[in-house]
């Protein structure tokens, strides 16, 4: 499962661990991010370092290991881009966590090759479907995905910070029962 794929111009994605210093970086802007994105809408103030650090431990990425997940890192140009995790919630269904590309890449064809990338992995997990949440407020990522074929679903578990559910049907893979 450590194979390069070249994707969309000069991207590549393959697996890495989550504990890379290339990982870490990528999944620490990921949290920043969104964490400030949440309080900018609700307390009109970014994060603070403490806040970043208390969701990096409330939202470990150690299930993002083999053999039940991984995580996927993005390089454009070689440089560390994007990012996201492929975890199994059961024996047919994947989860995408932590889909993130760094903001100086955006609109390159990083979303969409990580996206590819995940689908494949998660078909390698032995999925046969693919599931996401997300915020309302992070609007690009909702758009990303219906335009990818993700159709919206009722919630599948009651993280207070999931607004909108998401699910996609993987080549090959039953989604019965």
């Amino acid at each position: 499962m450590n194979e390069v794929a070249p994707l969309r111009s000069s991207w590549a994605v393959a697996v890495e661990p989550v504990d890379s210093p290339d990982a870490v970086g990528l999944l620490r802007e990921y949290y920043t991010e969104v964490a400030d994105r949440y309080f900018m809408l609700h307390e009109g103030r970014r994060s603070t370092p403490r806040e970043i650090a208390e969701g990096l431990a409330e939202y470990p990425s150690a299930d993002l290991l083999p053999p039940r997940g991984v995580l996927l890192v993005a390089r454009h140009g070689g440089e560390a881009a994007g990012c996201a995790g492929v975890r199994l919630l059961d024996g047919r269904t994947a989860e995408l966590k932590q889909m993130f590309v760094r903001a100086g890449r955006r609109g390159r064809g990083g979303a969409g090759a990580l996206l590819g990338a995940a689908e494949a992995a998660a078909v390698r997990l032995g999925a046969g479907r693919i599931r996401l949440d997300t915020r309302r407020d992070l609007v690009e990522a909702v758009a990303l995905y219906r335009r990818h074929g993700f159709a919206e679903i009722a919630p599948y578990h009651d993280d207070p910070y999931a607004e909108i559910f998401f699910e996609k049907g993987l080549g090959g893979g039953s989604l019965s029962g």
